[in-house]
């Protein structure tokens, strides 16, 4: 038996090698404070994706995964190693803008044999059209898609059909840059306008409110929505995880409230670019 083999921290049938491809483990097998660290981080993310896995209606071909902003493909490798790959069932796609990245993942996946992972040099927002995904993905995923790549993750996994997501937002500018234009004109008479009165805050702010947007849009679009830690506030200030179950039952409220907040914050102009199945979903 390896010294890997023996690690404790490590789950049954994990793949020691793309442990360490990852740098979780060293070429030794073994774990320092650091990595164990990192490793417990892995399994803590791990475990909230694949309850939503389990909730997935039973398939011949298994599930379908669609990582976005895949990067190095950290996540995509992890979920295939620890929930698809033992099934011999369900495939995974990693989706990335940068070429060498996406050559890289190619790479690794043929060392490790994970045949059924397949690699697209492409953006979220073209993703949706891309011929080399199927018509349905039964989940979402994107880890730290910085501003508005989770916004296309999610216009991504309306479009199809997605049964469950799982967003990691980093970076929220958008929302806060508007914030700073137009200084929330309605607000800007009363007391709430110290929330943005100095820059860090319009960014703090900004970041909350696009969260708390993309929530009620995901509600009016049929989801069941939970937001939790990603990891402890130690660890990384990006730390909130969106995770959203489809019900197919929307909730109008959810629509309504989402637009007095656009209104609110003056806002609106946001609505079709970023929400455009709103319509549908207040109807």
């Amino acid at each position: 038996m390896t010294t890997a083999a023996r690690e404790p921290d490590l789950l049954p049938g994990q793949s020691t090698e793309l442990l360490k491809e990852l740098h979780i483990l060293t070429r030794e097998g073994k774990l320092n404070q650091d990595s164990r660290r990192k490793l417990k981080q892995v399994h803590h993310l791990h475990r909230f994706i694949d309850e939503l896995l389990k909730a997935l209606p039973e398939s011949e071909q298994g599930p379908t995964i669609a990582d976005h902003g895949a990067g190095k493909s950290y996540l995509g490798f992890i979920l295939y190693d620890l929930s698809l790959k033992a099934s011999g069932k369900g495939r995974v796609y990693g989706i990335e803008t940068r070429p060498e990245l996406v050559t890289r993942s190619r790479e690794l996946a043929a060392r490790l044999g994970f045949e059924r992972m397949v690699f697209l040099n492409t953006s979220a927002a073209a993703a949706a059209t891309d011929e080399g995904l199927p018509e349905r993905i039964d989940l979402v995923t994107a880890l730290h898609a910085c501003d508005t790549a989770t916004d296309d993750a999610i216009a991504f996994g309306l479009r199809k059909q997605a049964r469950a997501m799982a967003l990691v937002p980093c970076c929220q500018a958008e929302v806060a840059a508007q914030l700073r234009r137009n200084k929330a004109l309605s607000l800007s008479r009363t007391p709430l306008a110290e929330l943005w009165r100095h820059p860090l805050h319009t960014r703090e702010i900004g970041s909350q409110l696009t969260n708390v947007l993309r929530c009620l849009y995901l509600e009016a679009c049929g989801y069941q929505v939970t937001v939790t830690e990603l990891v402890g506030w130690e660890h990384s200030l990006k730390n909130e995880l969106i995770l959203a179950r489809y019900t197919g039952q929307r909730k109008h409220s959810a629509a309504q409230r989402l637009r007095a907040l656009l209104a609110e914050f003056g806002l609106e102009a946001f609505e079709p670019v970023r929400f455009p199945a709103l319509a549908a979903a207040a109807s």
